[in-house]
């Protein structure tokens, strides 16, 4: 499988082969569903809580006689029937994460990572560098792609021009190698590697 190596104003300078066997797989949509809840669930932070009848700041006096008040009789202000009580059966405090063999995640990045290539959405660029860290050059040699929002996989670091021209755009998430993800490759239309990340890529994935 071979792929051009295109340079930032999208003209094509070399050309380098694909691992059919990462880059060029049938994706199976509830494998990549899995690994996606997987990210998802994993990402939820998980702090809501309410309190309980124990927990709630009040008296513990009965709020008023047992008998002769035409009322329900009431032995707490603090109960779950009560105004300002306490919750039965609230949210608490815990974590949403799931598990999913290894074997699993990594097919579901092949997947995505296919899907993309035989979508015609996967652009391999052959440097990150770009001279000066201004947004308005990064977003100008973004214009030259023709898509809406893009997801940068870079080597194992970014370069400090690209990553801070980045980050005040609002369409493009940029990551090293480590950072590639499912939920992000299938979120953004586009999907741009560096030459080094491919390698990286291949290996990490083979």
């Amino acid at each position: 499988m071979k792929v051009d190596v295109k340079d930032w104003d999208n003209k094509s300078v070399e050309q380098i082969s694909l691992d059919p066997n990462i880059f060029g797989l049938e994706p199976k949509e509830n494998v990549v569903k899995l690994v996606v809840d997987w990210q998802r669930l994993k990402a939820m932070v998980g702090t809501h809580q309410t309190k309980t009848i124990s927990e709630v700041s009040g008296t513990t006096r009965k709020p008023f006689k047992q008998k002769g008040t035409g009322n329900a009789r009431q032995g707490s202000l603090r109960s779950v029937q009560m105004r300002g009580g306490g919750i039965s059966h609230g949210p608490q405090v815990r974590s949403h994460a799931i598990g999913l063999p290894k074997k699993v995640r990594k097919l579901g990045l092949k997947f995505a990572l296919s899907s993309k290539f035989s979508s015609g959405k996967l652009i391999v660029i052959d440097t990150l560098e770009i001279s000066a860290s201004k947004t308005s050059e990064l977003a100008k040699k973004l214009k030259n792609f023709n898509f809406k929002s893009f997801f940068v996989v870079g080597g194992n670091e970014l370069n400090s021009n690209f990553k801070l021209s980045s980050r005040n755009i609002h369409n493009i998430i940029a990551v090293p190698h480590i950072g590639a993800n499912v939920y992000d490759i299938l979120r953004h239309e586009c999907l741009i590697l560096f030459k080094e990340a491919v390698m990286i890529l291949e290996e990490r994935l083979k």
